[in-house]
């Protein structure tokens, strides 16, 4: 497989590589019963950290991440695709779970969640609120009352806000 160069030093996220690390791994995951929520690829203290957040209905145990890991790493080694040496974590994706395809946004409709866009929009970035709709192309959300569309091609990173109630 074809190795991709990062940005040296930047520690930001190759999405080409991000692809194809999740293409790799997804019928991994699948076969286990599992879902992958988010793949990490950052330059952090320790080196380079590839990432994985795994969940399932059931919830995740510190075996179920043992198990993929095992196997993920394997291929990994195998496809030979990551051109840096990295310490490969995998873990459940925890309370303030990422929200990385739109079907993640709809299981968590009137939540409030936590976005980053790549671009400004209105001249902000940062979004803290209600998520109040979803579809294939896009979310709205309700911040301090103000209604925000925001093109999914233009997440960076989303989170659910757990711990954060909604007065209804």
């Amino acid at each position: 497989m074809e190795k991709v160069e990062l940005k040296p030093g930047t520690g930001t996220r190759d999405e080409p590589l991000i692809d194809r690390i999740w293409s790799l791994l997804e019928p991994v995951a699948r076969s286990e019963g599992m879902e992958i929520l988010e793949v990490e690829y950052r330059r952090e203290s320790i080196g380079w950290v590839l990432r994985l957040f795994i969940d399932r209905e059931e919830g995740v145990s510190v075996d179920d991440c043992a198990r993929v890991s095992r196997v993920a790493g394997d291929l990994l080694d195998v496809a030979d695709m990551i051109p840096n040496p990295y310490h490969l974590e995998v873990s459940s994706p925890g309370l303030n779970r990422p929200l990385r395809k739109w079907e993640h946004f709809q299981t968590h409709l009137g939540r409030i969640i936590d976005l980053r866009t790549a671009t400004a929009i209105r001249n902000r970035r940062k979004f803290k609120g209600i998520l109040k709709e979803v579809d294939p192309e896009k979310v709205i959300m309700d911040c301090d009352g103000q209604l925000y569309e925001i093109p999914h091609s233009i997440v960076e990173r989303a989170r659910l806000c757990y711990n954060e109630s909604v007065e209804r």
